[in-house]
């Protein structure tokens, strides 16, 4: 890959911050012009990509959002907009698989990034709406499947039983084989019933299910954004243990992150947002 002069670089940079500008007064057009010339010029970076690609999700350009999108995923696999942007477009386009997939990527990636340009809670709220919808159409189907079975199961007993019954025979018999079915089925279905998270995989000041958890050296695991915004307005202490507490003491929890994952795998009702 051939290098770019410095001179050209400059000149790019400059466009982006032209296009910066642009954006901000919501004068995305002129954005677009300015991101495309830096791009000409500087085809490798992928922050042009990406800020184009902004410009129009801004305008509802799904597919050029995807274009951009999949080139500065090319570039810079580790890009946290463009896997989220990409995520989004993919799920407009019905590409519901994929999408979450790279929603997943997004914020995996952006766990733990620097505070100016975190995006965890922006990159949830569609992940968890797009989850909670893949889990609701999967669940119909399962009831519905669970349903014909059941049916089907109780109208062979009622034939076997009017076949192999005698005059002599128990009618509560039949009926308590029924009831049996009735009770196979129903705890076949509770799988799929929404019940409550565990405490332990909620923050404990907003009662969520944990996005980024990170843990304190007290041992109380908190959510990171939530847990940042106390230091920062309220004070420097652990709001539960009252323990002095600062920013880069905060670890992240992997097991409760994992626990997270494996909860929500079995459980996609959990992904619904209040």
């Amino acid at each position: 890959m051939a290098s770019v002069p410095k001179s050209v670089s400059k000149q790019a940079e400059q466009l982006r911050e032209t296009g910066n500008v642009a954006f901000k007064k919501e004068r995305f057009g002129a954005a677009i012009d300015a991101y495309t010339e830096a791009i000409v010029l500087c085809p490798n970076v992928s922050v042009y990509w990406t800020n184009r690609a902004l410009c129009h999700m801004k305008r509802n350009d799904w597919t050029r959002v995807e274009e951009d999108c999949t080139r500065a995923v090319e570039l810079d696999n580790s890009s946290v907009k463009a896997h989220y942007m990409l995520g989004r477009a993919l799920l407009v386009r019905q590409d519901t698989t994929r999408g979450i997939k790279e929603l997943e990527k997004a914020l995996d990636l952006g766990r733990g990034a620097d505070p100016s340009g975190y995006m965890i809670d922006e990159i949830w709220a569609v992940l968890a709406e797009a989850k909670y919808k893949e889990w609701e159409d999967l669940s119909d189907q399962r009831a519905w499947k669970l349903q014909c079975l059941s049916d089907a199961c109780r109208q062979a007993l009622r034939v076997h039983n009017f076949l192999e019954s005698s005059p002599d025979d128990d009618e509560s018999t039949a009926s308590k084989q029924l009831e049996y079915l009735a009770e196979v089925f129903s705890k076949a279905a509770e799988a799929d019933k929404p019940t409550e998270v565990p405490d332990y995989l909620c923050c404990k000041i907003t009662f969520d299910i944990f996005r980024d958890p990170v843990i304190t050296p007290c041992g109380v695991t908190y959510e990171r954004a939530v847990i940042l915004e106390h230091l920062q307005k309220v004070g420097n202490f652990d709001p539960l243990t009252r323990e002095p507490l600062e920013p880069h003491q905060l670890v992240p929890n992997l097991a409760i992150k994992q626990a997270v994952q494996a909860f929500l795998s079995e459980h996609g009702w959990a992904y619904k947002t209040n």
